[in-house]
């Protein structure tokens, strides 16, 4: 009996780039915020949840960490984004928004991964917060100590 070999030839895998109707979709998290990306084409627009960017983040920094990634490859005019995001607290939502633009615009094309990468835009932050311990007051904070 001849020897059968179980590898599987290693076939080339096409990203193909959605077409000008087609959505890129992508997830971002950070601490316990998750966010769920939709880029489409279009002129700009950035809604979360529902609402205009200027009225879900307030804060002038909280916007510019939302669309950091579009300018870092000059397309903020070229893609309207649509998020549904939910749990942690706001900066947590706009740094996993952040995220979630950056993979989506990956999905777009390819060839965006090097300016995303060298500015950051590509790494989930891994801190999250620290279990409780049994025995201590918090996860690291020990009962008072007393001699007598």
């Amino acid at each position: 009996m001849p020897k059968v070999s179980a590898k599987k030839s290693a076939r080339p895998v096409s990203v193909k780039a959605p077409a000008a109707s087609e959505t890129a979709v992508a997830v971002g998290r950070r601490k316990s915020a998750a966010a769920r990306v939709r880029l489409s084409l279009g002129k700009g627009d950035v809604a979360i949840n529902g609402k205009p960017l200027e009225i879900y983040f307030p804060e002038y920094e909280q916007r510019e960490l939302v669309v950091a990634p579009l300018g870092a490859v000059a397309k903020e005019k070229n893609f309207d984004v649509s998020v549904k995001v939910k749990g942690g607290g706001k900066r947590g939502q706009a740094v996993a928004v952040q995220l979630g633009i950056a993979r989506a615009l990956l999905k777009w094309d390819e060839q965006l991964r090097k300016t995303l990468k060298t500015n950051g835009y590509l790494t989930r932050d891994p801190r999250v917060k620290e279990r409780k311990k049994f025995g201590l007051k918090k996860a690291r904070r020990a009962p008072q100590w007393a001699k007598r």
